[in-house]
């Protein structure tokens, strides 16, 4: 009989290794199980999100949607030969806002499903839904599994997430090969492989075709691959790079030939990073404008070319851009020390959960609101009745117009508070309806909402004036407020402040009419629906932000530097680099799922902890 060397461990027979393989293979299912659930998760909250939002969606960000339609129309109309035409329509530098895959995906997903946002949207929410589980293999190959079922929990039930995803931006989606990028690191760690690192760095392009804002991400996972790897690890460093530059090298190509320009993704930075120093610029000291529309006027004034006024990247594109970056060092150079100050912030703002809308407790309207004329209007609440019948808040006012035909509301200072509510309206139970409300916001920015005696919520807008137009060329707006009372009731319109900038508030209402659209549908939606409502109200920066915290402690307490070094790349390059240019909540997104995993941790821990005693609470008493 062969014997073992001294000290090793006697391998495994036949018998041994059967008794062994339950165990390896209940690990694995318990790792699958919970990924599904998570991915089962976090598609119905986000079905649910999209169900709630689809009638408010196409408002959001209209301007930057109708440009990615735009290319998407062009892409669809050219095909791939015009991409890389200098002479088609595509050659126009205004297509050079954004990187073209958002548009490339639009045109593919058209030419599927014929021309259906619903489509694209369910796509970005699978994807969103897969990423939950992307996090939560992340969290589960470096610490326990505990850990990683919260990390993907938070991230499948957060509003925020589940808010963006339905949005017909590629904030969201670009997130996804990001989280991919990350998991294979982790990997990749165990058993370094050269295609790997490979891969990762492709994946990091992949998003820059999506969106421009991780195209130095590379070298922050480039260099936690160098200090985590022990062997070999300057070639996997330079495979990272050598990864992103393999998918980000065509565009760049591509660029070059049609636009005779060094573009290595698309134009915007300059822009982005002046509208960044202008934001933190209350004093006006630097005369940098905000906004598109300062920044392309005031080019046209400073260069005599009224051309200039209307695009930002046509004619001249590449040039202004250029200007604009070289603009934006000046003043950084002379105010260092001030612009540290920004990044700073804006830095510590990624860190703050955007406020976003909850799922409803109550099902959504599920008729379409086209054609409303059609129905009849159910019940109306003229001016005068509005005057005479309604509720003004303290210091506010709601008097009737000299022609009669609205009503003019000024607020009182209240940031939030409650200005005017209509005379009440009766409605049935389990019927789909929709409050018509014509309003011309002339200054400051309101929340219209549908509410009953008890205060539920069961529809809400915020309107604010357009850009840019003074205040007595404000049009119009009918806002459309739908909504099924779960039961027979009475509800108001209500008209509140929403942080205004200004002092005050100021509208012009018009008559409200309520149309009934029809029986209600997915009504036993209400269920799950008042149960995930109840748990997002606790995605709070005051909740979120500390449990972070608490599980970095942990990992630097339990000197865990590969977990703190994966889980912080991501997040340290956009307070690095992104705190450097204009930011919103959208464009940080990635940072959001890593603070999720970070308050995984710290759940995962907890509820370690607890188990442990409790265990031993149980085996004490039954010993007694």
């Amino acid at each position: 009989m062969q014997k073992n060397p001294a000290g090793s461990s006697p391998p495994l027979n036949e018998n041994q290794f059967t008794r062994h393989q339950p165990k390896w293979l209940s690990d694995r299912g318990r790792r699958a199980a919970i990924g599904v659930a998570i991915f089962l998760l976090a598609f119905g909250v986000r079905v649910l999100t999209w169900h709630d939002t689809r009638l408010e969606v196409r408002k959001i960000q209209t301007v930057v949607v109708d440009d990615y339609q735009r290319v998407a129309e062009l892409l669809r109309e050219g095909g791939i030969k015009s991409f890389f035409s200098s002479s088609a329509a595509l050659a126009d530098l205004n297509t050079l806002g954004h990187p073209p895959g958002y548009p490339i995906l639009i045109a593919a997903t058209d030419s599927i499903f014929g021309r259906s946002i619903t489509a694209l949207q369910f796509l970005q929410i699978a994807a969103d839904a897969l990423a939950t589980v992307v996090l939560f293999l992340i969290v589960a190959e470096l610490l326990p599994l505990s850990a990683g079922a919260a990390a993907g929990m938070l991230a499948a039930l957060s509003p925020q997430l589940a808010w963006n995803s339905v949005l017909l931006l590629p904030d969201s989606i670009s997130v996804l090969p990001i989280l991919l990028a990350i998991y294979l690191l982790t990997r990749a760690v165990k058993d370094p492989r050269l295609l790997i690192f490979i891969i990762i760095g492709a994946l990091i392009g992949l998003s820059c075709w999506l969106r421009a804002n991780a195209m130095l991400l590379t070298f922050f996972v480039a260099a936690a691959a160098l200090v985590i790897v022990t062997k070999r690890r300057w070639r996997f460093t330079l495979a990272v790079i050598c990864g992103t530059l393999l998918i980000v090298l065509p565009l760049t190509i591509r660029n070059a030939i049609v636009f005779h320009r060094f573009i290595p993704l698309s134009l915007g930075a300059g822009q982005t990073f002046l509208e960044g120093i202008a934001d933190y610029d209350k004093e006006g000291r630097f005369g940098v404008p905000n906004t598109d529309v300062g920044i392309m006027k005031q080019e046209s004034e400073i260069y005599q070319r009224p051309d200039y006024y209307g695009t930002l990247f046509n004619p001249d594109g590449v040039e202004r851009e250029r200007a604009r970056l070289s603009r934006g060092f000046a003043v950084v150079r002379s105010h260092p020390l001030w612009f540290a100050g920004v990044m700073a912030r804006r830095g510590a703002s990624m860190l703050r959960l955007e406020r976003s809308r909850l799922i409803s407790p109550e099902p959504a309207v599920s008729h379409n609101l086209d054609n409303l004329a059609k129905l009849g209007v159910a019940s109306a609440i003229n001016p005068e009745q509005m005057v005479s019948s309604g509720t003004v808040a303290p210091g506010a006012a709601a008097d009737l117009n000299f022609d009669g035909l609205t009503v003019v509301l000024s607020s009182n200072m209240n940031r939030y508070g409650l200005q005017f509510a209509s005379p009440v309206i009766s409605v049935k139970a389990a019927n789909d309806y929709v409050v018509v409300v014509p309003v011309r916001i002339v200054d400051g920015r309101m929340r219209v909402s549908i509410e009953n005696a008890a205060g539920t919520v069961f529809s809400s807008t915020v309107v604010e004036p357009f850009e840019n137009t003074k205040a007595f060329d404000q049009p119009q707006q009918e806002l459309q407020l739908p909504f099924v009372p779960f039961r027979d009731d009475e509800v108001r319109v209500i008209w509140a402040n929403e942080a205004s900038n200004a002092s005050y508030s100021s509208a012009e209402l018009g008559t409200l009419h309520l149309y009934e659209l029809g029986p209600a549908r997915f009504l036993w939606t209400r269920y799950p629906r008042i149960a995930i409502h109840a748990i997002q109200k606790l995605f709070l920066t005051a909740v979120m932000l500390p449990l972070a915290i608490f599980g970095l402690l942990i990992l630097l307490l339990r000197k865990q530097k590969i977990a703190l070094i994966v889980l912080s790349a991501a997040p340290l390059y956009f307070f690095c680099v992104q705190s450097a240019v204009h930011t919103e909540y959208r464009y940080v997104i990635a940072v959001t799922y890593f603070m999720f995993g970070f308050a995984g941790v710290a759940i995962g821990c907890g509820v370690n902890f607890l188990w442990k005693r409790l265990k031993t609470l149980v085996s004490t008493l039954l010993l007694v």
